[in-house]
């Protein structure tokens, strides 16, 4: 059998981090996925998944995240049920995550927030059109891009003729990367 989840979305919120009985930590969110189609009035459509992620991973996950971040997941569906005060039967289906990845830098995230802008400052709903996979919204193709291809040389490359904006041009000399410019 085949249980296998691998999610990309937006937390709606905060992740809210518990601990159980036993000092287990378990973090409850829910990610907001757009459904890859339009409907008729061409928006786009997003699912919201609730998700929970155990132990370590969970603290990890508070930590790193907040409302709006852009997170893979994977992990495992799961469905379970309890009776509520009431006496009534309710049924739960939800993701167990296992793993995780930051899918935007730091600094891009920072700024997203700071401009007010992206998904998390309006909240979410089933209307959104963004889904931050395009190419404007992908972080790691945020830099601006030539589009004009210098003429290939046999000599060694020149810092003059490449483009300002690619960290490796410095023809082998050591660059400078702060923590804020890793994705992880």
């Amino acid at each position: 059998m085949i249980n296998r989840v691998v999610l990309i979305g937006r937390l709606t919120r905060d992740a809210e981090l518990r601990y159980t009985s036993g000092g287990a930590a378990v973090a409850s969110f829910t990610l907001a996925v757009n459904r890859q189609f339009t409907n008729r009035n061409g928006e786009r459509e997003a699912d919201f998944i609730n998700c929970v992620m155990w132990r370590k991973s969970a603290e990890n996950f508070t930590n790193f995240t907040h409302k709006g971040s852009l997170v893979g997941i994977e992990g495992r569906i799961q469905t379970r049920n309890y009776d509520n005060a009431e006496g009534q039967r309710v049924y739960v289906t939800e993701v167990v995550a296992d793993n995780f990845s930051l899918l935007e830098s730091r600094s891009a995230d920072e700024h997203r927030q700071s401009t007010g802008g992206g998904q998390s400052s309006g909240g979410y709903n089933n209307n959104n059109q963004s889904n931050g996979f395009s190419s404007s919204n992908n972080a790691f193709n945020s830099a601006p891009q030539s589009t004009t291809n210098p003429a290939p040389s046999n000599g060694p490359a020149s810092s003059a003729n490449s483009n300002p904006n690619d960290p490796f041009a410095n023809n082998g000399e050591s660059i400078d990367i702060s923590d804020d410019d890793l994705p992880f």
